[in-house]
């Protein structure tokens, strides 16, 4: 059974920066491909991005429109971890943040991820 535990979250002003980290056990790693998800106040949870298994060519990448050029996903499979890296925050991004791991390739629909973390708060002020 794969855990996965965020961390990184915070509050945060407008235009700032944090990297969220998903920290993986129980599974191999380099076997799986990630999530992350979001939850903001009042909304139901969506995708954010996804990363594919570690492969000869490096993992493929996917994102959401409203995060491309300011996220960027990606992944440790030595150190079992996953990241997101969120630069140019906008209050909008305000939500609790979820890792998500699939034994088959990534998707942007919760249904495909077989382990989740219990997620991570982040706020941003204007």
């Amino acid at each position: 059974q794969v855990q996965l535990v965020e961390s990184g979250g915070g509050s945060v002003q407008a235009g700032d920066s944090l990297r969220l980290t998903c920290a993986a056990s129980g599974g191999t790693f380099s076997t799986l491909s990630m999530g992350w998800f979001r939850r903001a106040p009042g909304k139901e949870r969506e995708f954010v991005a996804g990363i594919g298994k570690s492969g000869r060519s490096g993992p493929s990448t996917y994102y959401v429109d409203s995060v491309k050029g300011r996220f960027t996903i990606s992944r440790d499979d030595a150190k079992n971890t996953g990241y997101l890296q969120m630069n140019s925050l906008k209050p909008s991004d305000t939500a609790v943040y979820y890792c998500a791991a699939a034994t088959g390739p990534y998707a942007d629909y919760e249904a495909q991820y077989d382990y989740w973390g219990q997620g991570t708060q982040v706020t941003v002020s204007s």
